[in-house]
């Protein structure tokens, strides 16, 4: 008798169907009339874009949050943003231990794999410390916000408004309800002077986007960074430099006709938000080619692993880097803060380098030859969609149904990880060329 092998989801296939399940069940449900303002049927192809943007903490929109969705629609949204912050994973363990349900060893893999988490022992603490954190400081952030939201719009819609945008922040999504019917995907615009909404908001998306395996060094170690992990110690260090540098750019050479308070404000905020939350104080298209270029690479970098932020990640760029100074010096391999980095993490942060300039280069050129837009532009858009940032330069809204969903591909392949899609499509595991010849190819 043949023996039949039941075939299981790797971690990676498991992260794949979550995702798209939740953002096929979000499509939907934003079709119906009563998620629209005009109690109209949404066309699939904008309902699907809005549901992955969401669900993938992106930002980008072809109708704006306010003035185009219902109350029904925008509590859909929101809850994509924080299923997809918090990872479908994290949300399904906890429910499963809120149940008295078990975690199996599957599970525990693939929340491993999801969370970047060093073991599997620990994942069910980790899952309710994510939680809480999670509830703990989108929740300040609201309250924070709630003042200046209630006097703008009343108490009603003040209270939505912070709850919403809240979360929208600390998960790094960039979705806002401050558009109006003459000032549409506004963003915070609004507030661009205004230090206490400038400063929570900062605050949110930068607590988000450090990694809540870092959180949980912080909360364990205090202020004793010496007892950090060398991931936690790689990501604050280089946070450190990832603000600071951009900071002063934007306030010496694209700021400067601004008053002092703005001026550092809108510096400031145009440091962190590329990082990967989609708000924005200041109009793109104000700035110089040069301070484009260097949006475009803060939102290519992103956050840190495991955290509700995108793109390639602090980590990669640390490793790649280190990675280089080791041949200048001629090292047999790479070390930050006394740690050798091993040859797979070097090999797996080259190829998710490689692939996200792939998704983000041939999505800019296809869609600028495909609208006939200046490749800027687009470039500009894929880097925000493969780093599910959100910022725009206004030309999302144009789009043909080609090349939204080419954006859409990108931003799905951006918030599971390339290296996520790749290994849930092939399915192969730890596969040797030991039976090759070994070779050497000059490069350089």
């Amino acid at each position: 008798m043949q023996n039949r092998t039941k075939r299981r989801l790797t971690g990676p296939q498991v992260i794949l169907l979550g995702f798209l399940i939740m953002v096929l069940a979000g499509a939907l449900l934003l079709m119906l009339p009563i998620s629209s303002k005009d109690r109209t049927v949404t066309p699939f192809i904008d309902a699907l874009f809005t549901s992955v943007s969401a669900g993938c903490v992106t930002g980008l929109v072809v109708k704006d949050t306010q003035t185009s969705w219902s109350l029904f629609g925008q509590v859909i949204i929101l809850l994509l943003i924080q299923v997809g912050g918090m990872g479908v994973l994290t949300m399904t363990t906890f429910f499963t231990k809120l149940m008295g349900g078990k975690l199996n060893i599957r599970t525990r893999a693939a929340m491993q794999e999801a969370v970047s988490a060093p073991n599997m022992g620990d994942i069910a603490k980790l899952t309710d410390f994510i939680v809480k954190g999670t509830v703990l400081f989108e929740g300040l952030g609201a309250i924070l916000v709630m003042p200046v939201f209630i006097r703008d719009f009343g108490v009603a819609k003040g209270i939505w408004y912070s709850i919403f945008m809240s979360i929208s922040a600390f998960c790094n999504a960039g979705f806002d309800l401050l558009g109006t019917a003459g000032g549409q995907c506004s963003s915070l615009t609004f507030y661009a002077d205004n230090p206490l909404i400038n400063i929570v908001f900062i605050v949110l998306i930068l607590t988000g986007g450090l990694g809540f395996l870092t959180w949980d060094d912080i909360r364990t170690y205090k202020f004793n960074v010496r007892k950090y992990s060398t991931q936690s110690k790689i990501i604050l260090m280089s946070e450190v430099f990832l603000i600071a540098i951009p900071t002063l750019y934007f306030f010496f050479f694209e700021l400067n006709g601004l008053p002092m308070n703005e001026r550092i404000l809108e510096s400031l905020f145009s440091a962190v938000s590329p990082r990967t939350a989609g708000f924005n104080t200041v109009d793109y298209n104000s700035f110089s080619g040069n301070g484009i270029a260097l949006t475009i690479i803060l939102m290519l970098i992103g956050g840190a692993p495991g955290s509700t932020a995108g793109g390639m990640k602090i980590t990669t760029i640390a490793i790649l880097w280190a990675a280089m100074i080791s041949v200048f010096r001629r090292e047999k391999a790479p070390a930050l803060f006394k740690r050798r980095i091993t040859e797979d993490t070097v090999n797996n942060a080259v190829a998710i380098f490689l692939l996200d300039m792939h998704l983000f280069l041939i999505g800019a050129i296809a869609i600028s030859t495909i609208e006939k837009i200046p490749l800027m532009a687009t470039l500009f858009e894929c880097g925000s969609a493969v780093a599910t940032v959100g910022l725009t330069m206004g030309i999302t809204s144009t789009l043909g149904t080609v090349s939204k969903l080419i954006l859409i591909f990108i931003m799905y392949g951006g918030r599971v990880g390339g290296l996520t899609l790749v290994f849930a499509a092939t399915g192969r595991k730890n596969a040797i060329n030991d039976k090759y010849p070994a070779d050497n190819v000059a490069v350089g």
